[in-house]
């Protein structure tokens, strides 16, 4: 990479924030997240429960993801890097306004809650990005990030299933919720009180990102999007592949835990390797396994494949930090990167479901496989169009 570094990469850009700070940002931002790991489940419940239609549930889990991503994306825009603890504090306390009203309405009026409760988590989830940037190795701290989500989901899913929405339904996982978004609002006298301001670059002084930052951005939303339009069709997938029963649950807890494998690998492995051969060779991987799901491979394929698509999910996820910043050093494109990333999240499934049938959802796999090759194609274009950028400190 040709551009002038705007600070040492070891040193946080502006005043590190204290290790309660640290906690503080990371519990807030986990929080924020939290809903795309345990929702599948708890908008199951509701759909059981009479309150959700099995459309509404679709619904309201992309709704939520969309409004999620574009407060991801809008908050350092609208609101800048000051008065952070106000922020978190608001947003925690809405979160838990938002999860009780969940508990007290159904149909139509629940989506809308839904789609309101990803505003707050969105804002939450840029606060993390935020931090993320101005660390030294941001690679490193969107992996702990990443792994710590996932583990947090992970435990948060198994401790809803057993012992919450079993014998309490649906409200009592959005109890849960709104305690974690009261926790949160008492984190938020802990986070830092602001960030430093992002450098800027010579020529270009504006506040949107230069355009192969946008095109960094490009990448993270197809590699997203790509992911969970195969991985939203696990069961059906192997239910046409004629697995036996429970085989899908299986290849869900396989890659859960490979999962936090490969983000701790990714931890340990930050600055040790090169993030572009790691993040090109995991993406043609990724690829190479939807295509093979396509196929409808036999049970231990299919488990052996989840495990592996797990892995390398969240091992090349935060190799997509230092590709933002390599493309745009001000790292204005890096802070979007959650924005870009959820918005392809929630447009994954969308797109898969204009290729998919009862009876045949293995066009959900091509699409993924199409939709990776794009990405590939994006991190490589970036990567050839790099330049010198002359960084100077924002005002």
């Amino acid at each position: 990479m040709t551009a002038a570094p705007a600070a040492d990469e070891r040193r946080w850009l502006g005043t590190p924030p204290s290790t309660t700070g640290i906690a503080a940002t990371l519990f807030a931002g986990v929080a924020g997240i939290m809903f795309a790991g345990v929702g599948p489940l708890l908008l199951g419940a509701l759909e059981r429960e009479g309150r959700l239609s099995a459309a509404q549930i679709g619904q309201a889990g992309t709704l939520e993801l969309l409004t999620m991503g574009l407060a991801a994306g809008l908050t350092g825009i609208l609101l800048g890097t000051r008065r952070l603890r106000q922020l978190t504090i608001v947003c925690g306390l809405m979160i838990a306004l938002l999860d009780l009203m969940t508990m007290a309405c159904g149909g139509w009026t629940l989506v809308a809650v839904r789609g309101l409760a990803g505003v707050p988590s969105g804002a939450l989830i840029w606060l993390m990005t935020a931090m993320i940037v101005r660390a030294p190795r941001p690679e490193r701290w969107a992996a702990i990030y990443l792994t710590v989500q996932t583990l947090a989901q992970f435990l948060a899913v198994a401790a809803l299933g057993a012992w919450v929405v079993r014998p309490f339904g649906a409200n009592g996982g959005f109890a849960m919720l709104a305690a974690t978004g009261a926790m949160t609002a008492l984190a938020g006298f802990a986070v830092p009180r602001a960030f430093a301001p992002l450098p800027v670059a010579a020529d270009e002084p504006s506040g949107l990102p230069a355009p192969r930052g946008l095109a960094a951005l490009g990448a993270a939303f197809c590699f997203n999007a790509a992911i969970l339009a195969v991985w939203i069709y696990v069961e059906p997938l192997s239910r046409q592949a004629g697995h036996p029963a429970g085989t899908a649950s299986v290849a869900l807890s396989l890659s859960l835990a490979a999962q936090v494998t490969g983000g701790t690998l990714a931890t340990l492995l930050a600055g040790r390797l090169r993030w572009l051969p790691a993040l090109l060779a995991s993406q043609a991987a990724m690829a190479a396994l939807m295509l093979l799901f396509a196929q409808l491979p036999d049970a231990n394929a299919f488990l052996v494949a989840s495990a592996l698509f797990g892995g390398l999910w969240m091992f090349a996820a935060p190799l997509l930090t230092p590709l933002a910043i390599a493309a745009d050093p001000t790292r204005r494109a890096a802070v979007l990167g959650s924005g870009a990333a959820l918005l392809g999240c929630s447009t994954g499934p969308l797109l898969a479901s204009f290729v998919v049938s009862d009876g045949d959802v293995r066009g959900a796999a091509l699409l993924g496989a199409g939709v990776m090759a794009a990405a590939i194609a994006i991190v490589l274009a970036v990567h050839a169009t790099r330049r010198r950028v002359v960084l100077t400190p924002a005002a």
